[in-house]
């Protein structure tokens, strides 16, 4: 099969299984909500699709390439890791790293998902080591700005809008904006 080996078949069979598993399972839950014309499943299903495309890619560039390492990839060292410096910093910032996420999870509550959104992403653009303040700016404004149109406006789901103001203010003008131009588009 071209130049797949073992690993990458196990890591695609792994993946593809998982996708199918979480989609079967979402017939389990598959109901119509009111404010949601996709219902309970339309964004469980749309991530699965996005993870099936992720790993129809891979497939498709270890079965032409193998391990061919990319020329021009960030990161990559042709003699590995051997020069590579550790750092208590560096651990410190992995372990942030992973625990960022959590600490996103646990302030959606208060908080929301609104005003904890741009925080998060700056916080792990900083994290990964991004220290351009323009650039910081800019990749937080795109983000934030695709994930209100991916959430808000195509799935039209509800997102966390947190219990403590100023933050529930500011998720309810958001919503009042949003509410505003489903009715201009209609």
């Amino acid at each position: 099969m071209g130049r797949l080996s073992t690993v990458h078949t196990i890591e695609i069979v792994a993946w593809s299984v998982f996708v199918l598993v979480f989609f079967a399972y979402s017939f389990e839950f598959n109901q119509n909500i009111e404010i949601y014309k996709f219902g309970a499943t339309g964004w469980p299903r749309a991530l699965l699709l996005l993870t099936a495309l992720a790993v129809l890619g891979n497939a498709v560039y270890h079965w032409r390439f193998g391990d061919k390492i990319q020329e021009g990839r960030i990161g990559i060292m042709d003699d590995g890791d051997e020069g590579a410096q550790r750092d208590i910093a560096s651990y410190l910032r992995t372990g942030a790293i992973l625990l960022l996420p959590f600490v996103f999870a646990y302030l959606l509550k208060p908080v929301g998902f609104y005003s904890a959104a741009p925080v998060f992403i700056v916080l792990v653009i900083l994290l990964l080591g991004e220290r351009r303040i323009g650039w910081v700016i800019g990749i937080t404004v795109f983000v934030y700005l695709l994930l209100l149109l991916f959430f808000m406006v195509l799935l039209n789901a509800p997102l966390p809008q947190g219990t403590v103001s100023p933050f529930y203010d500011f998720s309810g003008q958001l919503l009042t904006w949003n509410t505003q131009f489903q009715e201009w588009m209609k």
